[in-house]
């Protein structure tokens, strides 16, 4: 039965990606078409209840921003509280060039989880070049589950508030660390929509703690760090970045139609600090269609992410897993680090369409597949943990196409949760 299913899934898989190749040379996101309905967003809103005037148009290259309040729960971790912002800006003529966005993002936990990160993609007049960048410094937690998928029996899981489970699975690994990541990339535009360029990434963990642990060797995370000969209280992956990146979107934020690809190998290097030498493949790829001329709101979405070891080791929490893409949203349905493993994918594919004329609440619905390696003989696309759910989008920002997403997923092994964010999940 097992093997039935998992053909099943595969043969699902096949089929979709076929059909996303074949409609990619089909489409054109031109043919996208704007709709006369007057848009409404929150502010509208907040200002009719106030009574206040329209304000006058605002010029491009003033900033526009949202901000989204968080909070969540976990026994191990306490009560987090934080904030999520997000803004654009247009730096050159919008005819010709990208909306910038960044992303800044802070919590705090009552048993001392804190984080602060920003994030940006900023492109300069005429798309000439592309800054690409994540900072954090945080005392992070996650709950860890070992490498691989398919490697879970039993109903372990739980209702999830955003970040985190209301309630430790027997079978979860609490783990507290210190973070620092540094993060930054360069594009050059050589094309009409081709870049290339590379950068650096450092990522610093120290103050391990599992905090399960009772001897040397009973969680995922000291066997696995001990057998490859790393400080299981300390280390860190260090590397320069080259990759390229095709990008046809029509926005940055919440793309009606067109493509985005980028692919990148990472070169992690004893001499800038990292604990072992390795080489990563990773890449992101997304395609928008809108299915309606006259509310083009109206979008199929695939995104295919993934990251694969081609030689040497790397540290535990290093390794790709559920929500460790750019703005942690992969995955649904899941916790963060849920899945992982030396190599691992997920695809994830998102019908997106209005429901009231204003624009004001959309929906969507969403259904994703995650794929991880472990550390002994099951490889990558071996087995398969699917994912799916609805959500709401709330129109925060009608300038910059800002929503307020929040999501309800399901997963397999009892998992399910209330997921929120600001901006499309991709």
């Amino acid at each position: 039965m097992r093997t039935i299913r998992l053909k099943k899934i595969e043969g699902f898989l096949f089929l979709f990606m076929s059909l996303s190749s074949c409609s990619m040379f089909g489409q054109d996101s031109s043919s996208a078409k704007r709709d006369t309905a007057k848009q409404v967003d929150v502010t509208d809103i907040l200002r009719k209840i106030f009574n206040r005037p329209e304000p006058k148009p605002k010029p491009p290259s003033k900033v526009s921003f949202a901000i989204l309040p968080t909070l969540s729960y976990n026994p191990s971790f306490g009560f987090i509280f934080g904030g999520k912002l997000t803004g654009g800006k247009q730096f050159g003529d919008p005819a010709r060039t990208d909306l910038s966005v960044f992303a800044l993002e802070a919590f705090y936990g009552t048993k001392g989880i804190t984080s602060a990160q920003a994030k940006h993609n900023i492109f300069i007049a005429d798309n000439k070049w592309n800054w690409q960048g994540q900072w954090q410094l945080a005392h992070y937690g996650l709950l860890d589950y070992g490498l691989g998928t398919g490697n879970f029996k039993t109903k372990d899981g739980g209702f999830s508030f955003d970040r985190y489970p209301v309630k430790n699975a027997d079978s979860s690994f609490p783990i507290a660390y210190t973070y620092i990541r540094l993060s930054e990339k360069a594009y050059r535009k050589i094309g009409k929509y081709f870049y290339a360029g590379g950068g650096v990434k450092l990522d610093l963990f120290s103050n391990i703690d599992d905090l399960k642990q009772s001897t040397p060797y009973n969680t995922p995370h000291e066997r696995y760090s001990l057998r490859h000969d790393f400080d299981p209280n300390k280390y860190s992956a260090n590397g320069f970045i080259l990759a390229v990146q095709y990008n046809t979107r029509e926005h940055p934020i919440r793309s009606y139609g067109g493509i985005y690809a980028d692919m990148g190998l990472q070169f992690n290097q004893k001499w800038m600090g990292s604990s072992k030498n390795a080489l990563q493949l990773q890449y992101d790829f997304r395609k928008y269609w809108s299915i309606s001329k006259k509310n083009p709101e109206h979008v199929i979405a695939f995104w295919h992410w993934a990251a694969y070891k081609l030689s040497g080791v790397l540290p535990y929490l290093e390794m790709p897993s559920t929500a460790s893409d750019a703005y942690g949203r992969s995955g649904r349905g899941y916790t963060f680090s849920r899945f992982k493993g030396p190599a691992y994918a997920c695809f994830e594919t998102e019908w997106r369409f209005p429901i009231t004329k204003n624009k004001l609440i959309s929906g969507v619905g969403f259904f994703n597949l995650q794929t991880a390696s472990d550390d002994f003989n099951k490889k990558v696309f071996e087995s398969w943990e699917p994912g799916g759910g609805v959500g709401l989008r709330i129109l925060f920002q009608k300038l910059n196409r800002t929503t307020m997403c929040i999501d309800f997923a399901k997963g397999r092994y009892g998992a399910s949760g209330l997921f929120f964010g600001l901006g499309e999940a991709f």
